[in-house]
């Protein structure tokens, strides 16, 4: 296809485009208002293209405008400044500083497009951007094939380096570029098959005739990397390309030429070569995902905005082979009709063209999408697909629907938390959504709230529940009207059903009720002291069964002081014994029964009534008189009164205040004594006389309270009369004898102490001493283990401890040999049978001197006294070993130097606590 056929297919396409957003802008309304805009996206300097394509006529006149106006080269610092400098890489081409471009000459026969870099320099930033401007012929412009054809041609043109004397005054305006010539870009097809290496230009210097000159390139694509992509014949200065481009990868390489001497000198000045890649068709359009998901609401009108589709070429975009357009291949269901959606060819986006969307019917469509480039021509240009899916979501169009206009249920008397009645509903709504949860209301037929409708989550249903007990006696049935609604609201234009109420009719059944108390608990009051049999009060149920002939037998379920009998036919209260105010069963004046009333129905019921009876006190208990005992002096003073009260277990006005008088029997008592009152509740009790014996003193004295009649009571006092000191305390001895001992009493009491002491002497003695016998013997005489010195609680140096004769262990086989024995160190594990001596007595002090005089004192003791255990004096004072830094004490001498007290050796560890237990007076071990 010619560029002109492309320019006019294209000019059609957007005629096309135009008149279907006007179609649109009528029919269908605005999906998003600016709120919804996506924000505006940081501004990022560059030109707004990077390639420009323009059509122009063959012949170019100089000064004639390429492009101006809306079409001009548009570029964009981001800091608003007009000091932009653009530079072509064409002399035959310049681009002003608002962006339009003019043909500095005249161009006579374009036979060929014309492609050149426009590049762009900020005033205060030192980067430079670049664009590409394409001129193409309009009209019969030629083909692509041949643009490749020519730029592969066998005959390259030739590049020479220009003479310093041939620069323009174009040129002059360019000297701060630091380069004498701008040269035509070079244009390479992508995907090339070669043969390669393939020659694009020749490159001479006009000096090449005089001298030797050497030619080399330089940059991005020589000896930068890419590395090797071009290269260059040193000698005739050919330019070759070594492998094919793909414009992709990389769309343009800089190179720069340089003529050398055959020494090295630079002879011209580097030139700028630009390679630009043709691009080719070689990339299908690329979805960004396989399965797009979008939604759509059921009921949408025309237009609506379903979602986008988008793919990526990585063709260039500016030209056929990067623009990518779209269609709809197939959509299903093919209901309500096959072409419910339709999209933007350019952008992607998908939209609604007819109306009829139903979730209940088509809850997805999936729609096939496919993107091809070359602007969508089909024979030319690459395809893929891709798939949208698009979900009809749910809006609430479908009111609930009860199954039925009547239902029915029963409930039995008294029983609340009881589902009674079960309402079905319909909802083709999305289940478990709000458009499809159902909602019941009661609208009548249940004025006092008996009856609450729940719905169960699972299915939708309706359960009618009793919270609230109802009565058969009151009413046998309910006719109830109930509503039913979804909890979202329905739908613009959608009008409830009929069905969406209904009648529920419930039977109450009858059951057996126990029985009633009128009042309880019931309150009597009586005053205390009535006599047994005495009727209270008549305490009866009712029945509320009034349709059932029943009869009601009570019983007593709680009496705690037994005085109450109960009718079992009426409910007769009676006493049994007398009731008591004061009594540990009563509480704050009252006593509390609990009765028992059972019907003889099927199966029976029992009820229960608590009846409180409310004791009225009456004078029946005489005060008593506080305290008991008291002390006083013998002697008449302030010590010798005692405050006296009473107490009464009635309640006022049964009690103080109180009357105390003393008897006129015997006569010593108002002789001895006298009361007077202090308070209502208070006396004083005090000698009369100056002086009384001491000794115990029973006075009696008679109590009256207040009640009406008033009650006496006649107690008695114990009152000690002791001999006081200074501060009127008694003293010891006047306390022992007030309480009644004479001298010999006290006495022999004395005595009798002393004579058990004497006993617990002499029996504490003669267990030490058969302690002392048995000691020795500590194991069966068969077990000679007599060498074993942890028998004697001795902690030596082991073995080294053990250098000594051990014969003076052995068990003897009589005892003839220690009678004849000389006195000196003997064992014989036994108590020796030879008189004991009278040894000194063990001093109980601690001993003044050093703990060398304490040792050789418990040394002398020992070796003296062989009675004394344990008798194997040789182990406790043997050989310690080397270990110990005390040293051996078998040198150390016994001495008598007094009386010692030894108890602190048990501050001394181990090794000395059996000399503490010997003569400090401790325990034996």
């Amino acid at each position: 296809m010619s560029l002109n056929r492309l320019f006019f297919k294209s000019l059609t396409e957007e005629v096309i485009r135009i008149i279907w957003l006007l179609m649109a802008a009528v029919l269908f309304s605005p999906q998003a208002t600016k709120a919804d805009q996506p924000p505006k996206p940081p501004c990022r300097p560059g030109f707004s293209e990077s390639f420009y394509t323009v059509f122009v006529s063959r012949d170019l006149l100089r000064g004639q405008s390429i492009l101006k106006g809306k079409h001009c080269v548009k570029f964009d610092d981001c800091q608003h400044s007009k000091a932009v400098d653009f530079e072509s890489s064409d002399p035959n081409f310049s681009v002003r500083p608002d962006g339009s471009v003019y043909a500095e000459q005249e161009v006579a026969n374009l036979s060929e497009p014309v492609q050149f870099m426009v590049t762009a320099r900020g005033g205060h930033d030192p980067h430079i951007w670049e664009t590409t401007v394409k001129l193409a012929l309009a009209g019969h412009p030629p083909s692509v094939p041949d643009m490749i054809a020519r730029a592969w041609d066998s005959n390259p043109r030739v590049i020479k380096f220009p003479r310093k004397h041939q620069r323009s005054s174009f040129a002059n305006s360019l000297r701060r570029q630091k380069r004498d010539w701008v040269i035509p870009p070079i244009n390479v097809p992508e995907n090339s098959r070669g043969p390669f290496p393939q020659m694009l230009v020749r490159i001479r210097s006009d000096q090449d005739l005089e001298k030797g000159i050497r030619y080399s390139i330089t940059g991005a694509g020589a000896d930068q990397p890419p590395i090797d992509v071009y290269n260059i014949d040193p000698v005739h200065g050919k330019m070759f390309v070594t492998r094919p481009l793909d414009r992709e990868e990389r769309a343009s390489y800089h190179l720069r030429a340089h003529a050398v001497d055959m020494n090295g000198n630079k002879v011209e000045s580097p030139i700028d070569l630009y390679i630009y890649v043709i691009d080719m068709n070689d990339n299908r359009p690329e979805f960004q995902n396989q399965v797009y998901n979008g939604s759509v609401a059921e009921g949408s009108k025309p237009g609506t905005l379903v979602m986008q589709v988008t793919a990526n070429d990585s063709d260039d975009d500016t030209t056929a082979n990067g623009m990518v357009r779209y269609r709809i291949l197939s959509q299903t269901p093919h209901m309500p009709i096959p072409n419910m959606f339709t999209i933007n060819s350019e952008t992607g986006d998908i939209f609604t063209v007819a109306a009829g969307l139903d979730r209940e019917k088509v809850s997805q469509y999936t729609i096939i999408v496919q993107a091809t480039d070359m602007e969508g021509n089909l024979n030319f240009g690459l395809s893929n697909t891709a798939t949208a899916l698009i979900s009809v979501t749910d809006i609430n169009d479908n009111p609930p629907e009860l199954t039925a206009r009547t239902f029915s249920g029963e409930v039995p008397e008294n029983r609340v938390n009881v589902v009674v009645a079960n309402l079905t509903v319909i909802d083709r709504d999305q289940p478990h959504s709000p458009n499809w949860a159902a909602q019941y209301r009661i609208a009548s037929g249940d004025p006092q709230g008996h009856f609450l409708i729940r719905t169960n989550p699972v299915n939708n249903d309706g359960m009618v529940t009793v919270v609230k007990p109802v009565d058969y006696e009151q009413n046998r049935a309910f006719m109830l009207t109930v509503i039913v609604s979804n909890k979202a609201p329905l739908a613009s234009g959608i009008q409830s059903s009929l069905q969406s109420s209904a009648g529920v009719t419930i039977s109450v059944q009858d059951v057996n009720e126990p029985p009633v108390f009128p009042s309880n608990p019931k309150s009597i009051r009586f005053e205390e002291g009535v006599p047994a049999g005495t009727t209270l009060t008549v305490f009866a149920a009712q029945d509320p069964d009034l349709f059932i002939h029943q009869t009601v037998r009570y019983s007593k379920l709680s009496d705690p002081a037994n005085w109450l009998r109960i009718n079992r036919t009426n409910g007769q209260i009676t006493t049994m014994a007398v009731l008591d105010r004061e009594s540990m069963y009563v509480r704050n004046n009252i006593y509390e029964a609990t009765f028992l009333a059972a019907d003889n129905g099927s199966p029976p019921a029992s009820g229960t009534g608590t009846l409180q009876i409310h004791l009225i006190d009456v004078n029946d208990n005489a005060p008593v008189l506080l305290p008991k005992e008291a002390q006083v002096c013998e002697r008449a003073s302030p010590r010798s009164r005692v405050n006296i009260t009473a107490s009464d277990a009635d309640a006022d006005p049964h009690v103080g205040p109180f009357v105390f008088e003393l008897p006129s029997y015997p006569p010593s008592v108002r002789r001895n004594w006298t009361a007077s009152r202090i308070s209502g509740d208070y006396a004083q009790l005090r000698l009369r006389i100056p002086y009384l014996d001491a000794g115990v003193y029973d006075v009696p004295i008679i109590v009256s309270d207040s009640g009406n009649p008033p009650l006496s009571n006649r107690s008695m006092i114990k009152v000690k009369v002791c001999p006081c000191d200074d501060n009127g305390d008694c003293t010891t001895t006047g306390a022992v004898a007030a309480a009644g001992l004479g001298t010999g009493a006290i006495i022999a009491i004395l005595i009798c102490v002393i004579v058990s002491m004497v006993l617990v002497f002499v029996m504490w003695m003669k267990r030490r001493e058969k302690e002392r016998q048995a000691k020795p013997l500590l194991i069966d005489p068969e077990d000679d283990v007599r060498d074993n010195i942890l028998k004697y609680d001795e902690e030596g140096g082991g073995e080294e401890d053990q250098d000594y004769d051990l014969s003076q262990l052995q068990q003897p086989e009589a005892l003839d040999h220690i009678i004849c024995k000389p006195t000196g160190v003997r064992r014989v594990d036994e108590r020796p049978v030879i008189a004991e001596s009278q040894y000194p007595v063990r001093p109980s002090l601690p001993h003044p001197g050093d703990i060398g005089d304490f040792i050789n004192d418990g040394l002398r003791a020992a070796d003296n006294d062989p009675t004394a255990p344990p008798y194997d004096s040789l182990l406790v004072f043997d050989y310690e070993g080397s270990g110990s830094t005390a040293g051996s004490v078998s040198s150390l001498n016994s001495s008598s130097s007094g009386d010692q007290d030894y108890d602190y050796l048990n501050d001394w560890g181990p090794r000395f606590k059996k000399l503490a237990d010997l003569y400090g007076g401790g325990d034996d071990d």
